[in-house]
């Protein structure tokens, strides 16, 4: 995207995505300064980052970062950004910065069958339901998922899987 760049990684272990992204700010930012004899941060803020439930949401994912061109009106269809897993996954292209997921590994015994399977969740769009909720989690690092899995998150990580209200909460029989 012009403004932006959607990742969506399986960290292998606990602190992954923190060091992936800050080894690629260190590197792609001495790079980049250095090619324009700049200096300083090239980014805006923190990234963002939340937890998918892999079994509902990961292809729904997918989909959404892969159709984020078309909908910003950057390319008709997917196949025509250049920078897309879309070519990886519904093409069969070789792309070293792709490492198929095992549940796109489960939709089909070949590539050939995978790419069909893959490409024929492009034929309706996301509805606007799943696209405002998708938003709204990565927005506010939120657990994107179902249900249980939000529960569950918030059982084991004691992390937030929903936005509360603002300010402090309400009184209830004269006690926070």
């Amino acid at each position: 995207m012009t403004n932006h760049v959607h990742l969506l990684v399986t960290q292998q272990r606990t602190s992954g995505v923190s060091f992936l992204m800050q080894r690629t700010g260190q590197r792609y930012v001495r790079s980049i300064n250095r090619q324009y004899r700049r200096t300083g941060t090239l980014w805006e803020g923190r990234y963002k980052a939340g937890l998918i439930d892999t079994e509902g949401y990961l292809l729904t994912c997918m989909r959404y970062i892969e159709l984020n061109p078309v909908r910003a009106q950057m390319a008709s269809h997917p196949a025509d950004f250049a920078w897309s897993g879309y070519h990886a996954n519904c093409e069969g292209r070789q792309d070293q910065l792709i490492t198929p997921h095992p549940l796109y590994l489960q939709l089909g015994h070949d590539q050939e069958t995978r790419c069909r399977t893959y490409r024929d969740l492009f034929v309706t769009h996301l509805d606007p339901e799943t696209l405002n909720e998708i938003r709204h989690s990565t927005r506010q690092e939120l657990v994107i998922g179902s249900g249980p899995f939000k529960q569950q998150i918030e059982r084991m990580l004691n992390r937030q899987t929903k936005t509360r209200p603002r300010g402090r909460p309400r009184m209830k029989n004269g006690e926070y």
